[in-house]
């Protein structure tokens, strides 16, 4: 920590990457931003109908002028029962907006909010598992949810299931996963956040040689979809979170409450 430092400002939704505890330990008040939960609920929907109608495949098929059909069949969202863990302000949206879509809707959190139990069944996890045809992640990272979809939670799911991430990397174990991935209980994933992401998101590595396998392995299955952490870069998301930045600075410097304040241990 830097001496004299008394105000750590995120400029992000997430904070996970905060020593929380040294923070206190040291005198510092910490802050996260906030911003419209659109963004990254629509880049999740993105994701699962590219990964239902194996787009990412299409694609780099098209590349190379094959445009046969073998391979390509994928399946209608409309006709799957999509799970969504995390039922705050983005799971939320995302209930909202594939409402629209006709899918069966279940969800689950430890709080069951009213707005999401309009939308959605809430069901135990294990139940959200075992009958979801699309999952999708759309909560916080916390040492209690660590790896929380590992080997024991990919053999509850049904064979074929579609994993969709736009939260944050260490809920999924990535050796589970690409086990499940290369034995088809998980039939494709759409992946925009990674565990091991560290140093290599927001980074030009062309013509690097990267160290990780994780990602090296994800990229080569033809039903897996990687892009670099972006669900949430669009205009009017970054320019909130520009302005929370500054606002939870503002009231730092004015000593007033903000919604900003991040609790420390």
């Amino acid at each position: 920590m830097q001496p004299g430092v008394k105000y750590l400002l995120c400029r992000s939704i997430g904070y996970d990457h905060v020593d929380r505890a040294r923070a206190k330990a040291h005198g510092m008040r910490v802050a996260n931003v906030g911003y419209t939960p659109n963004g990254v609920a629509n880049y999740a929907i993105m994701l699962m109908l590219m990964a239902t109608r194996r787009m990412g495949h299409i694609l780099k098929r098209a590349e190379m002028q094959d445009y046969s059909l073998k391979g390509k069949m994928g399946k209608d969202l409309s006709a799957c029962t999509v799970g969504v863990i995390g039922a705050g302000k983005i799971g939320r949206t995302v209930l909202k907006h594939l409402s629209g879509f006709g899918c069966k809707l279940l969800t689950y959190d430890v709080y069951q909010n009213p707005e999401a139990a309009a939308l959605a069944e809430f069901v135990p996890l294990e139940e959200l598992y075992a009958r979801s045809d699309v999952i999708t992640l759309h909560t916080n990272a916390t040492a209690e949810n660590h790896h929380l979809l590992d080997a024991a939670a990919f053999a509850k799911m049904r064979d074929g299931v579609v994993i969709v991430n736009t939260a944050r990397g260490s809920l999924i174990d990535p050796d589970a996963l690409i086990d499940a991935i290369e034995s088809g209980r998980v039939g494709a994933a759409a992946l925009d956040v990674l565990e091991n992401e560290n140093g290599l998101y927001y980074y030009n590595h062309a013509g690097d040689v990267l160290q990780n396998r994780e990602l090296a392995l994800l990229r080569s299955f033809p039903n897996v979809i990687v892009s670099p952490h972006t669900a949430f870069y669009t205009d009017e998301d970054v320019a909130s979170m520009v302005q929370g930045a500054f606002e939870a600075l503002r009231c730092f410097a004015a000593g007033v409450p903000t919604d900003h304040e991040v609790s420390l241990p």
